[in-house]
């Protein structure tokens, strides 16, 4: 015997359990699972542990009457009361000793775990039900739309400003170290660090919050929904993560009221904004720490007695903990009330920016958050504006994420709204380069299953970002690993002809993939416009404005229509109907069944096919 012949279990199929998925507070869920019946089962029990106790509680489990004569079934009904993660297998007391029916890590099939049987030869691990609050309020503008993420001095110049106008906002007070304008608009951004062995991003383009007003009639022809926008805070250098000032806005970016001109525009077109929020460090170079002296004596580095030194851990070498051992950015204590207070409080950081104009936050390194601070942030943010959504930077399955020593329970209802969906991309990218969509496709089902709908149909689906490789170049270019050592290779290494025919065929097939799936795309500007680049800062270069491929936004904004034009893709259901063969074709419908669409990726035909069973074909092209 073979374990997956002794048990059966799909934890995905409602012959087995019901309700799908995650599911609300004092849900009760049917559990059933399938025993071959020539084992003599003298008693069996669901045992599910709550993440919150030492031990698990036991569930017997029910003998039912089935027609299939080769297995028994046994069923149960369990009330899930308690938010949070629940998980479960179950034993079997037979004649011969007890049997464990695990999940397998592999590929997710009931596994039978006995010595007399084997174990079926692959990792296993219990089942997870994740339990949510039922009164969560869902941020539902977002469902269906569009994301564009904006690293803002990369995007547009503001013909408004003059590069005088910037040179003067760019020169500031700041005594840590000169910063400069480049006029070469589209050159390759500076990457070398200097003798200290520092990085410190200093060259700037000029992109501005007035470049983005300029651009907003071509975003809304693209079919934009949502732009979300690298930190534009005061801070010392281009990308804005080393924060100096989270009440003002960068002076080489603009103004408050540039800010809340791009909100009331955007809001006019049907595009919201949400903001980077960059709570886990702040700059060295910031009000708040003050190394350098920029801002007069002040400051947690030169005044013990600074209401900000709390803030902060100094260390007795007379260092102090910084972000990654990055000197620049000091790690901020999220646990100490006056920095809550400031961030999350009446007066804090996360309401000011929503009284201005945003319509939400995107949370940087989200897993560095201690929970409480998390909650703090999330009361905050939904209190201000009811229906803001905060989105965090996971990497992983955020449903079960652990760091330090904190479990997060991101999607109990009361913290995230959803995540950055880091497993689409890869799993995507492996799909497009290998051919083998069973990865693909286990990833998507196993985030249905895992998340909450309010997080799933939110979910903030990036193909590239600031932090990882242009998607282009992750199709179809050359393995280089984004080390220091390798920045100068890095530099000199670009798509050769060849390579750039290949990935622009794969890349159109991941926007197909991107804008079908369950939530939201999100394109990293540029990637519409054939964008290449390494890691950072070669990921972030100067939108190419006048050299754009038009063909491929043209297949963005068809694509993009097809999404927005069809309810299902707002909140619809998902379920996978082959991948394999070089093809990837899924289903997405509505829950009582008045729409369905079939999406099909087919590798070998280098085409997508698009199609509505109710109506006609949306979309049916070779790449």
């Amino acid at each position: 015997m073979t374990g997956k012949e002794i048990a059966i279990f799909d934890s995905r199929s409602e012959e087995y359990k019901r309700p799908f998925g995650a599911v609300t507070g004092g849900t009760k869920v049917f559990l059933r699972i399938a025993v071959r019946s020539d084992i003599k089962v003298k008693n069996i029990w669901t045992v599910v542990l709550y993440d919150r106790h030492w031990q698990p509680a036991w569930y017997p489990m029910k003998a039912v009457e089935e027609l299939v004569s080769d297995y028994d079934y046994y069923e149960v009904e369990i009330a899930f009361d308690d938010t949070g993660l629940y998980w479960y297998h179950f034993t079997i007391e037979t004649d011969l000793g007890h049997l464990q029916i695990f999940k397998s890590d592999d590929n997710d099939n009931a596994v039978t775990i006995d010595s007399q049987f084997g174990t079926g030869g692959s990792p296993v691990s219990p089942w997870q039900l994740t339990v949510y609050d039922e009164k969560f309020e869902q941020p539902d503008w977002i469902y269906g739309g569009v994301f564009y993420h904006i690293f803002v001095d990369r995007f547009a110049k503001g013909s408004s400003r003059s590069d005088e106008d910037r040179r003067a906002a760019l020169l500031g007070k700041s005594k840590m170290a000169d910063r400069h304008l480049r006029d070469d608009w589209g050159g390759q951004p500076d990457y070398l660090p200097n003798e200290e062995g520092e990085i410190l991003n200093k060259d700037f383009f000029g992109g501005d919050i007035p470049g983005i007003i300029e651009k907003l009639p071509y975003l809304s022809d693209l079919g934009v929904t949502c732009l979300y926008l690298s930190p534009i805070f005061k801070a010392f250098s281009n990308h804005k993560y080393d924060t100096g000032d989270y009440m003002d806005i960068a002076p080489e970016f603009g103004t408050i009221s540039d800010f809340r001109e791009l909100c009331k525009k955007a809001e006019l077109m049907g595009i919201k904004v949400i903001l980077d929020g960059v709570f886990a460090h702040t700059g060295s170079d910031s009000i708040y720490f003050n190394k350098y002296g920029t801002y007069g004596k002040g400051g947690a580095w030169n005044d013990s007695s600074s209401p900000y030194r709390s803030w902060y851990k100094f260390l007795d070498d007379g260092t102090y903990d910084s972000w990654w051992g990055i000197s620049t950015l000091p790690k901020t204590n999220k646990k100490e009330e006056s920095y809550v207070e400031f961030i999350t409080g009446r007066e804090g950081v996360a309401r000011k920016w929503l009284r201005e104009g945003a319509s939400g936050w995107r949370l940087d390194v989200a897993d560095e958050l201690p929970v409480s601070f998390m909650k703090s942030l999330s009361k905050a943010v939904h209190e201000e504006k009811p229906g803001a959504l905060l989105i965090g930077e996971v990497w992983e399955d955020a449903s079960y994420k652990t760091a330090y020593d904190e479990r997060k329970n991101y999607f109990e209802g009361d913290k995230l709204d959803s995540v950055m969906n880091y497993p689409f991309k890869d799993a995507i990218i492996s799909f497009l380069r290998s051919g083998d969509g069973e990865k693909l496709s286990l990833t998507v089902e196993r985030i249905m299953e895992n998340y909450p709908p309010f997080a799933v149909n939110a979910l903030m689906n990036n193909l590239g970002t600031h932090d990882s490789l242009r998607i282009l170049t992750a199709l179809a270019g050359k393995e280089i690993k984004p080390r220091l050592e390798t920045r100068a290779e890095q530099a000199r290494t670009h798509l050769t002809p060849a390579e750039r025919d290949r990935g622009l065929k794969l890349l159109k097939m991941a926007v197909a993939l991107q804008m079908t799936l369950p939530g939201v795309p999100c394109i990293y500007y540029g990637d519409e416009a054939e964008m290449e680049g390494y890691g950072d800062p070669f990921n972030r270069a100067c939108y190419p404005w006048g050299n754009e491929n038009k063909e491929l936004i043209e297949w963005h904004k068809d694509l993009i229509a097809v999404r927005r034009g069809n309810p299902v893709f707002e909140k619809g259901l998902y379920r996978t109907l082959k991948a394999t063969e070089g093809i990837f074709s899924f289903v997405r419908y509505s829950e009582e069944g008045s729409s369905e669409i079939r999406i099909t990726i087919d590798l070998v035909n280098e085409k997508v096919r698009i199609w509505d069973l109710n109506k006609d074909i949306l979309f049916d092209r070779k790449v």
